[in-house]
């Protein structure tokens, strides 16, 4: 190897350094990274009021001021999903689930003729548990969270106006419906009439009388009377 192909070599060799070393330092220039002023990572956590205690949850919506408006043709309509299970005429064949003839405030497991899950007679309490309105809703709601271990197979509905809905047309399903419950009572502001303009002014007078000494008249009259009595009080004494 002659000195020509050895400084060949050398330079090739010093030339694949130059750019290795050039795209090294153009990349640290391109794409750098600062540390961070404090190091590790932020983790957002939910602020305490300082009371300590955990938040209750929401308590459900009543059903109770929804069903006097409740549409009862659409919760026939909503009751085409129960007619597999169920029949809701009076004297109705038991299916996969009892008769609901007269379902509104009937003992829970209380269908004569029909085989109550284990999970529904311990829930009915002997009987003495009622559908009612409030019953209905939440079992309509979640059936196996309402009543857990139930054979009842159905979702639920989870919008309550479709629940009032068909609550409102299994009420129609009876000799004589239940009463609908009231709803519940909105809390009355409390509020005071204003007064009228007679009783400001006594109550202006009154609470100017109660700013005045004892003894002390706010009539003019008066008062020159009291200072005529004290200067013939003076007059006789001297």
């Amino acid at each position: 190897m002659n000195s020509f192909e050895l400084n060949k070599i050398l330079g090739a060799l010093l030339a694949a350094v130059f750019v290795v070393f050039s795209v090294s330092l153009l990349s640290d220039a391109i794409f750098a990274s600062p540390p961070p002023a404090t190091p590790g990572y932020a983790i957002e956590v939910a602020e305490d009021d300082g009371s300590g205690a955990p938040a209750e949850p929401a308590a459900p919506e009543s059903i109770a001021p929804l069903l006097a408006s409740a549409d009862v043709a659409k919760g026939e309509n909503i009751f085409k999903r129960c007619q597999a299970c169920h029949t809701v005429d009076d004297g109705g064949a038991n299916k996969v689930g009892p008769n609901l003839w007269e379902i509104v405030d009937r003992p829970i497991a209380g269908h004569e003729g029909f085989g109550y899950s284990a999970a529904m007679e311990e829930f009915s309490q002997g009987g003495t548990v009622a559908w009612t309105y409030e019953n209905l809703d939440h079992f309509l709601t979640n059936p196996k969270g309402f009543v857990s271990g139930t054979a009842m197979a159905f979702a639920g509905l989870k919008k309550i106006e479709d629940r009032a809905n068909l609550i409102a047309y299994l009420r129609e399903n009876a000799a004589t419906p239940v009463a609908l419950p009231d709803p519940e009572p909105e809390d009355e502001a409390s509020f005071e009439e204003p007064l009228s303009p007679d009783e400001r002014t006594d109550l202006t007078v009154e609470d100017e009388d109660a700013s005045l000494p004892a003894g002390v008249s706010d009539d003019p009259a008066t008062g020159e009377e009291a200072s005529a009595d004290e200067t013939e009080g003076e007059a006789t004494a001297n």
